[in-house]
């Protein structure tokens, strides 16, 4: 945290430093209890405890309770002294007066992305019936994975088939802490490896809990969260004896997980097979219409819709009774089992005529599998011009986007060359945004460069493709606006709307407004109309935490980075996002839809109101494996108590379908919470509200609420362009 602190003041925080000895067997710091203080041991000895656990002990050099110097949070940890300790301590209220807490520059949580890069594989290895055993054995009680992803028999049997053996000699460093190019795990089969982790100085006690080295032997694996996703090695392997290993890659193990998927999609293929509706349909239009398909689980007394309700949504029943109502008239019965499925709604999918009946659940449960008309026109195009054409037609029936370009905007205004660099502001994990000032009009917008090179050896040209489309269909004053895109020799360039107030991470951080339940409400109200908009559009996110979020010159909230964010109808199977705001659905790789966003609002509301994300945890591997065990286990602060934390746990629903938002009644469920009683949507939609915070900004070239450091630039990767024309009509502008 003090590595964020500008060097100057390092004088200042070891002169405040008080000292404090502790004698043997005394408790310095205990477990859930409020802290204010923050401590460095001189000498002595302490262990780390957790939930009456010793995880870990700390020695002289290492450090524990810094985030006490920010907030009020319950200690995670008890912390107690094993011999005579001496500390230097120092509270938050000398490091308040101080104004240690406005210069901190606080480091940005970087997402991560599923990764697009050909990763090269090798063809299976014949494995005798003890090599298989060993690996069987090895997956089991790797709890890393076994904990996030549903590993049965035949799954994991799937993986054995599909690996690979590798020789190492000694000395083969076979995983390089922080390299890049993650794409593979591995089961010991013979020989030793060794863990290194490099620490830079001391360590905390969250560093202490998380970093045991150690030996690898047969029956060991490692390296499991590169089959999630591209991220950064988290330590170095290094073989201590000749070694064999076995080895799979990320793309063949979500190939496995995806196989279940596929499975579902042959089976809803069949219920479409049946149905008159969708004769017309050819059978690659089925299969994708199979594949959008979404599992609604549904309750006992439900109403899936009233008679004279707008109809936008078509229903299979798979399971369960519905009753059906003509003028509050019971008119019939419909019973469903998966061989026998019932059908109802379909004429939403033709037009958007009101509901002829009202339908309800009688059944204890039920389940319907569903998909809009928005949805079924963008994938098929209207189901009308579908049954014109018929099954043998050859005519192109063209599909309606959910919104290109947004209406009224015009593009190519702005030329690169009129633009003056005034100032950087942050830094992201391709590239760096820049406050620029067109020369012609004295505007001012943020400028944001891409790496190409950097994008190609990440294998992410498709999603700066995508994130340009997105960008462009948005259109609502709670999303920044982009106003250009230009493409360079060496980087690719967004022009963006200014919001001049700063990122609503450093602002908490530095003003702690960490708890304030009125900024909360705000800034979670603000999201919550930005992911309307986005919905409406079929865009999926994908990457909300306060970093993302930024304040105009008047204190309004708006979302940006569209870096992750996707048009998809029906589920999509990349691992993205941030760890601390990942949702169960995307750990466990069965494919997620638009419901993923309004488990990361739940997220967001959480970490607001109590200074950290519910969740968190040292590695990402520990973090999911609390998500995997849900929101119900997960102990609230205070001031999450009573309806934050009810409006919290309706968001962070383990079931995608069950999510606050998601329910019938959309975000009109979020705005008549009770947490949100006396709030003025209608205010806060036209923004007439009063913000809860409004920042200084004293000029439209005023970016003193930004801390962006030149040594925060990601790299910058050589691009020779490999005429495949990936970038071609990336450009608004020139």
């Amino acid at each position: 945290m003090f590595k964020r602190l500008p060097q100057p003041e390092h004088r200042a925080l070891a002169d405040a430093m008080a000292p404090q000895t502790f004698q043997t067997g005394s408790t310095i710091i205990e477990q859930n209890a409020d802290g204010d203080s923050f401590y460095i041991i001189q000498s002595g000895t302490c262990d780390v405890d957790i939930d009456g656990k010793t995880v870990a002990s700390l020695k002289a050099g290492d450090y524990f309770g810094e985030v006490a110097l920010l907030r009020d949070e319950p200690r995670t940890a008890t912390i107690k002294a094993t011999s005579r300790v001496e500390t230097l301590m120092v509270t938050r209220e000398t490091f308040v007066k101080l104004g240690l807490n406005q210069k901190l520059d606080f480091p940005k949580r970087w997402a991560v992305a599923g990764g697009g890069n050909k990763v090269s594989v090798k063809p299976p290895t014949q494995k005798t019936a003890d090599e298989i055993a060993l690996i069987k054995k090895a997956l089991k009680a790797n709890q890393n994975l076994t904990s996030t992803v549903e590993l049965d028999d035949e799954k994991i049997m799937k993986m054995i088939d599909l690996m690979w053996a590798g020789e190492y000699p000694k000395a083969t460093k076979l995983i390089t802490q922080g390299d890049l190019k993650a794409d593979y795990f591995y089961v010991v089969m013979k020989g030793e490896f060794e863990i290194h982790k490099s620490e830079d100085g001391g360590g905390s006690e969250k560093q202490a809990a998380a970093a045991p080295l150690g030996k690898l032997g047969p029956g060991d694996s490692f390296g499991e969260l590169a089959l999630m996703y591209t991220a950064a090695r988290a330590a170095t392997i290094v073989a201590i004896t000749d070694a064999r290993v076995m080895e799979i890659s990320r793309p063949q193990f979500k190939n496995i997980l995806a196989a279940a998927s596929d499975q579902m999609t042959k089976e809803y293929f069949k219920y479409l097979d049946n149905m008159e509706i969708f004769d017309a349909l050819k059978d690659d239009e089925k299969t994708l219409l199979a594949k959008a398909l979404l599992e609604k689980p549904l309750t006992e007394h439900e109403i899936i819709f009233e008679q004279g309700d707008k109809g936008d949504m078509f229903y299979i029943l798979v399971e369960g009774t519905v009753q059906v109502e003509k003028d509050k008239k019971k008119v019939a019965d419909l019973k469903a089992t998966s061989t026998q499925p019932q059908f109802f709604g379909e004429k939403a999918l033709l037009n958007n005529e009101p509901r002829a009946a009202t339908l309800k659940v009688t059944s204890k449960g039920a389940t319907a599998l569903c998909v809009d008309k928005v949805s079924f026109d963008m994938l098929l195009g209207p189901l009308d011009q579908l049954q014109k054409r018929g099954k043998d037609g050859t005519a192109t029936v063209q599909k309606v986007g959910a919104g290109g370009a947004a209406e009224g905007r015009k593009f190519g205004l702005i030329n690169r060359k009129d633009l003056k660099r005034l100032g950087l502001l942050g830094c992201g994990g391709f590239g760096a945004v820049e406050m620029v000032e067109h020369v012609k009009t004295s505007e001012t917008y943020a400028l944001k460069a891409l790496s190409k090179g950097y994008v190609v050896k990440s294998g992410m040209q498709q999603s700066v493709i995508s994130e340009k489309n997105v960008q462009l269909m948005c259109d609502s004053p709670f999303i920044v606006t982009l106003f250009e895109t230009y493409n360079g020799d060496q980087s690719l360039y967004f022009l963006l709307e200014l919001a001049l107030g700063g990122e609503l991470y450093a602002t908490y951080n530095k003003k702690n407004m960490w708890g304030n339940d009125t900024c909360a409400k705000y800034y979670v109200a603000g999201t919550t109309y930005a992911f309307e908009h986005l919905h409406t559009k079929k865009i999926v996110f994908r990457d909300l935490k306060p970093e993302n979020l930024l304040l105009n010159d008047h204190g309004h909230v708006k979302l940006t980075d569209m870096g992750l964010a996707k048009v998809i109808v029906g589920k999509t199977f990349t691992t993205c996002g941030t760890p601390d705001y990942f949702a169960p659905e995307l750990i466990a790789s069965k494919g997620h839809t638009q419901a993923v966003d309004w488990w990361t609002l739940g997220v967001l509301t959480f970490e607001l109101l109590s200074g950290h994300p519910p969740f968190e945890s040292a590695t990402p591997m520990q973090i999911y494996q609390k998500v995997t065990k849900g929101i119900t286990r997960v102990a609230f602060p205070k001031k999450c108590k009573g309806h934050p934390e009810t409006f919290i746990k309706a968001l962070c629903q383990t079931d995608p379908q069950q999510r606050l938002a998601v329910k019938k009644g959309g975000i009109q469920n979020i705005k008549e919470h009770a947490w949100y009683t006396g709030f003025d949507w209608e205010a806060m939609m036209s923004r007439s509200m009063k913000v809860p915070y409004k920042p200084q900004v004293k000029s439209k070239k005023d970016n003193t609420n930004f801390s962006a450091r030149r040594e925060d630039m990601p790299p910058q990767v050589h691009y020779k362009d490999d005429k495949s024309g990936w970038d071609k009509g990336f450009a608004t502008s020139t």
